[in-house]
């Protein structure tokens, strides 16, 4: 079972969208956000020329989301460096620990999980062009590093940025059941709601093609999907090749029967309760 938790957020520059500093109450590691733009104003923070792990935020040209994920030794100075190395990002998200307690086999552990984490969970495309090698650290250590991680996923999360969060929400173990969608020309997709709007499954199957009366803007993201190998051509039906977050039930419903829709009630339970009696009865 969760447990409720205290974050403290400073604001340090009194703007908030200026520089913050984030702690979790009973965590000896410490947050910044710094913009790009304050980077070289950091110098007032002592704690930043410690020994870290980064995040650098940004979008490329299509405003798809991109994360680079590294540590430093010194990770104003690093931060700094990339001021001039690389342009994409416009957002740092910084980790350190506020008892000097990361060493460097620490922090490259932290980088590769991590960075496979993100990787993994297929929100961010992770601009690393190497992957993070792993650090060989004791258990104890690594247990360590594991619960560093929880409260790093927990605060980014926080700070804006889902990067390393699954796009499944409703576990399974708590007892909720999936929805599921059949239809004609070969549609059978099972998904959930989220916080981010609805989530088909991977393996789930779509239309083979779409009706005369599909609209232009869902013609345009289905093709999108199609070119971007998120949707496959099995010829009778495209299949998901990932779990896939949809703005709302009905473009998700729409895409997977190839038709216009009304989500809220062709996504049903198997007990056959539609989406909108489960959100607004359950």
């Amino acid at each position: 079972m969760a447990h409720g938790k205290t974050i403290k957020i400073f604001l340090i520059d009194g703007d908030s969208n200026g520089r913050m500093s984030c702690e979790l109450s009973n965590w000896t590691g410490k947050a910044y956000k710094i913009p790009r733009i304050k980077i070289k104003e950091c110098s007032d923070r002592d704690d930043l020329v410690n020994t870290g792990i980064y995040l650098l935020f940004g979008k490329d040209e299509e405003a798809n989301d991109l994360v680079y994920i590294g540590e430093a030794e010194s990770v104003l100075n690093r931060l700094k460096q990339h001021l001039s190395g690389k342009e994409f990002w416009n957002e740092a998200i910084v980790f350190i620990s506020k008892d000097d307690n990361l060493n460097k086999a620490h922090i490259k552990y932290l980088e590769n999980r991590l960075h496979d984490i993100a990787i993994n969970a297929k929100r961010y495309k992770v601009e690393n062009s190497i992957i993070p090698t792993q650090s060989s650290i004791s258990e104890s250590d690594r247990s360590e590093m594991e619960e560093f991680i929880e409260y790093v996923k927990i605060l980014v999360n926080t700070l804006g940025h889902k990067v390393f969060d699954e796009k499944r929400e409703l576990k399974a173990k708590e007892k909720q059941d999936f929805f599921f969608l059949k239809a004609a020309r070969g549609a059978d997709g099972q998904g959930e709601p989220t916080s981010d709007g609805f989530v088909v499954f991977k393996s789930s199957k779509a239309a083979c093609l779409p009706t005369n009366s599909f609209g232009s803007s869902l013609m345009k993201t289905r093709q999108k999907l199609i070119d971007t190998d998120v949707l496959e051509d099995k010829i009778e039906y495209f299949e998901f090749t990932e779990d896939y977050i949809f703005s709302s039930p009905s473009t998700a419903a729409a895409i997977v029967m190839g038709r216009n829709a009304n989500g809220q009630k062709e996504w049903k339970l198997k007990d056959g309760k539609t989406l909108k009696d489960f959100e607004t009865n359950s």
